[in-house]
């Protein structure tokens, strides 16, 4: 928000008092727009006394779910906001969450104690999270085939367990791939040390578990990667949901195995009474999930009381035939409802398999039901693959788990499959690659790929000056708009997706003249060029005499540079703008430890800045250039400091 140009501020346990002390007296002064803090932080140390005395005009509670214990990360902390609307009469209280059911939103109001509110449901369907599930086999194999997918690019990894969060790390990282761990057993430094390394783009991936993500709003997560089941279909909408929040194209692959669901049963076991049964229920509606053959968003959609407005979502593993069907699915799902039905319907999944397998257990012996006609039916196929299927017709509405043990039972679209009069769909693992999803395909279209390489370098090295993450420079979103419609004015520049008057003014020459220097190097005719009506779809031509070496300019900017020559100069003899040249320099003062900027600084705006800097004790450039009434262009405050962080 200060980026873009916003009076944001936050108040939170790793500032220092100092840093406090100013948002207090921003507040005190009624020059801020926006504060963040946490539930704690209102009701501790008087701030709610505080607060009492200002003029505050709107409330935002976010991540609203854990105000309930129905919701899946519920914290009791929560639960004193609704002491808000008593504490400040009058004041507009809003609740915001991704992921609540309609049980988990009534009880957010009443919690909060909200009178007749208006409640409003966005759908949740994000259409350009790819979706796609498969059964853990190999699981480091899998996932190596994900990053391959995604060179160089940002993902998530979660793991269930510490340890499988550790163990997973230590391969990928053997097998040279970019990853950090993250989880609660690290100390705060290790965990904000890798978190801040994600963030600023010099890891491209994070192993870890639930515990990371919350509050993490990085929009270029490219793939989020679930090594194991998570306990809730809210978990998963939440932690899949970090990925392509600028709205491009993500992969979101989720690996499961039967033993994930014995873990998280394991772990709940010391939940009690209603909460255990909200808990078990969950993840019942988890494993239906995994197992199950309906579209990935309709699926998500149905379990949040929506539902998908077109027959095929075209980014699914179902919907994009990465599933494989099976032969005589009417015959396969006879043989298990009948089966089913001569158990007398009292028993579950896995007993079920076992029959139908022709299992020697002993309790398959000791029941008389190695007798049944049914028995060894299946015998071709293994008990995993079989259970599966039976997981499949459930989450069809063929059967329904009942009790405590989840009996299966035969429902009546049941009974119709087992007279012949409406066929099932079973999957098997998908044995041919999926249909490339045309989003992803969309997303990338005229987008030139070596230049869009060139912008995420001048992001990331922009990004490391501000002492921001890379993202919120800007998005993937608008580099492949600047890659694609190659803007070289900023009026241009100002059209592209994501752009406004504080990044023009912040970025704007420096973006500018990398893509004007990139169409010359590359033979790109800027005279015919023709921004306006480049479209998705369209990219500039490139010269087939494109044959000019790249960074001959910059190489001979350098050379002047070390004899001492001035901008201007510079600018003039290698024919480049002047805005392009500060590039150039910015770059030659970093390579080599420069640590004198007299020879392109004057000794008194040298002075200034360094005083402004003292002055704001600020690692950004905005507030000193702000200190300095806007009469010191920004790229003369970073070539100054760049100078001063060298002699550092």
């Amino acid at each position: 928000l200060n980026q873009c140009g916003a009076a944001a501020a936050r108040i939170d346990s790793a500032q220092s008092r100092q840093e406090r002390t100013l948002v207090y007296d921003r507040m005190e002064a009624g020059s801020l727009k926006l504060l963040y803090l946490s539930p704690e932080r209102m009701f501790s140390n008087g701030f709610m006394d505080f607060i009492k005395k200002r003029t505050i005009s709107f409330i935002a509670v976010d991540e609203a779910h854990c105000v309930s214990m129905w919701g899946h990360d519920f914290r009791p902390e929560y639960r004193q906001l609704g002491q808000l609307k008593q504490a400040l009469p009058g004041v507009s209280l809003h609740a915001y969450t991704a992921t609540a059911t309609e049980q988990v939103r009534g009880d957010i109001a009443k919690q909060l104690k909200l009178e007749d509110p208006a409640i409003l449901v966005g759908s949740f369907d994000r259409p350009n999270l790819i979706y796609k599930t498969e059964r853990a086999d190999n699981i480091i194999k899998q996932v190596c085939a994900i990053l391959d997918r995604h060179p160089n690019e940002s993902g998530v990894i979660y793991c269930i367990r510490r340890a499988d969060v550790d163990e997973a790390c230590s391969e990928l990282s053997q097998r040279g791939y970019s990853v950090l761990p993250y989880h609660a057993g690290m100390d705060d430094e290790s965990r904000k040390r890798n978190q801040d390394a994600f963030i600023q783009e010099k890891v491209n991936a994070i192993i870890a578990t639930v515990a990371f993500g919350m509050g993490i709003d990085k929009s270029n997560v490219r793939y989020v990667i679930h090594t194991g089941m998570p306990k809730s279909l809210e978990h998963y909408q939440q932690e899949s949901g970090r990925a392509g929040r600028d709205g491009l194209e993500a992969e979101c692959c989720l690996f499961f195995s039967g033993a994930d669901y014995g873990v998280w049963k394991s772990i709940l076991r010391g939940t009690k009474g209603q909460a255990r049964q909200a808990a078990d229920q969950k993840l019942n509606d988890m494993y239906d999930y995994c197992t199950g053959v309906v579209c990935r968003h309709r699926a998500l959609l149905r379990y949040f009381g929506q539902d998908l407005d077109k027959p095929n979502c075209a980014a699914c593993d179902v919907c994009l035939d990465g599933l494989e069907l099976a032969k005589d699915p009417l015959i396969i799902a006879q043989k298990i409802l009948s089966c089913i039905v001569r158990l007398e319907q009292r028993f579950g999944a896995d007993y079920t398999a076992l029959v139908l397998t022709g299992s020697r257990d002993q309790r398959i012996l000791s029941n008389g039901h190695d007798q049944l006609t049914t028995y060894n039916l299946l015998s071709e196929f293994d008990k995993r693959t079989v259970r599966e299927w039976i997981e499949q017709l459930t989450s069809q509405g063929f059967l329904q788990k009942t009790g405590d043990y989840n009996v299966l039972t035969v429902t009546e679209a049941g009974w119709r499959i087992i007279r012949g009069k409406e066929a099932p769909r079973l999957l098997q693992p998908a044995r041919k690659p999926a249909k490339v999803s045309k989003t992803a395909r969309a997303s990338w279209e005229g987008v030139d790929r070596d230049l869009f390489e060139i912008l995420r370098d001048l992001r990331r090295s922009l990004a490391e000056q501000n002492h921001v993450p890379a993202f919120v420079v800007f998005s993937d979103a608008a580099l492949r708009d600047m890659a694609r419609r190659m803007p070289v004015t900023l009026e241009e520049f100002g059209e592209i997706h994501g752009v406004g008057e504080s990044k023009i003014q912040m970025y704007g020459d420096e973006f500018t003249a990398v893509i004007q220097d990139y169409c010359e190097d590359s033979g790109i005719d800027l005279q015919t060029r023709k921004f306006s009506s480049t479209s998705l779809g369209e990219a500039p031509a490139k010269s087939s005499a494109s044959s000019k070496p790249i960074n001959t300019a910059k190489e001979q900017a350098y050379r002047l540079f070390a004899e001492g020559c001035s901008l201007e100069h510079a600018a003039a003899s290698v024919d480049r703008k002047i805005s392009t040249v500060y590039g150039y320099l910015f770059d030659y003062i970093i390579e080599n430890k420069i640590i004198d900027s007299d020879p392109w600084v004057e000794p008194a705006i040298r002075d200034r800045i360094i005083d402004a800097a003292q002055q704001t004790a600020a690692d950004k450039l905005k507030p000193i250039y702000e200190f300095l009434n806007g009469e010191v262009p920004y790229e003369v405050i970073r070539i100054t400091l760049a100078c001063l962080a060298n002699k550092n």
